[in-house]
Parts: C-alpha cells; structure tokens; sequence
C-alpha cells in the first residue's frame, strides 16, 4: 500500500459517530447483526468504554472518496488471567473488512494495530478463532493453527 492509500485508510478507534457511517452495515457483512438504533449504539458504546485500554475497537474509514464510510473494523479485548504468572491474552473479534475493499491489505492493518495493542498491554500472546477458509489470511499475519474451538449457543 502507498502512502496515498495510507492516508486513505487510516487505523483508529471507534468513535460514537462511526455509527452513521455505516459501522453496523459493515458489521452485517461478517455476521448476523440486526439493526442498532442510536440509543443502544450510545449505550454499548460507553459500556465499552468503561473499560479503557483492556476492549479496543479499531475501523478504517475511507477517505478516498470523501465518504467517511466505515470500510474496515476488529476489537481486542484482554483477558486476565491467574497463570503464567498472571498473565495476560488478548482476544481479536470482529474482523471484517468490506467487499467493496478486499485484496488492499486492510485486513493485515487491522489485524496488526490490534496486535500492536495487545503486547502493548503485556499480553503474552494474542488469540483468535476463524473459519477453515480464512486460516491462509491469518497465518500471513503471523498467527497459525492450534487446538480446536468449540463454541455453545444460547439464542
């Protein structure tokens, strides 16, 4: 990536306004996410950010166009635990970068940024669970394959 598409897609943390320019959309192209009115947007919104450093929600904003459309977005949070001398892992969620924007290493970006976060907080590793198709991807950002997750749905 140039540095003109460095300026064009620049790495930050969520803000309460990136609600309008099409976070929950972008959200949607990952998973099933329902509609989000502006006052549970606020609500979860300062939930989050009650707790600092510790949940980080990253996006990419396409200024190309002078759109401000959210075209990227993941979250780390950290996990603290007892062992390894209470240590400390840093969970990557949420990752997706939009159709209209794949194949510009915005993903790798994102992925970065939020690894750079975790060790920054003393994590000693960062972890994340993917689908049997997107392992090529992470494993080009340094990540590869262990155990097996298993997950348990409530709704």
């Amino acid at each position: 990536m140039d540095s003109v598409e460095e300026e064009m897609f620049h790495v930050r943390k969520l803000e309460i306004s990136d609600r309008n320019k099409g976070f929950i959309e972008l959200l949607q192209q990952l998973t099933v996410c329902d509609f989000v009115s502006e006052e549970a947007f606020q609500e979860r919104f300062q939930e989050i950010a009650k707790y600092g450093d510790d949940h980080l929600i990253c996006v990419m904003q396409d200024n190309k166009h002078n759109s401000g459309k959210i075209v990227a977005t993941g979250s780390v949070f950290i996990e603290k635990k007892f062992i390894r001398n209470c240590g400390k892992v840093g969970h990557i969620e949420d990752v997706v970068v939009d159709s209209s924007v794949r194949g510009k290493q915005l993903g790798k970006k994102i992925i970065d940024f939020l690894s750079d976060h975790a060790r920054a907080m003393g994590c000693y590793k960062v972890i994340l669970d993917c689908s049997l198709e997107n392992i090529p991807f992470y494993e080009k950002c340094g990540f590869k394959q262990k155990e097996v997750q298993m997950v348990k749905y409530f709704i």
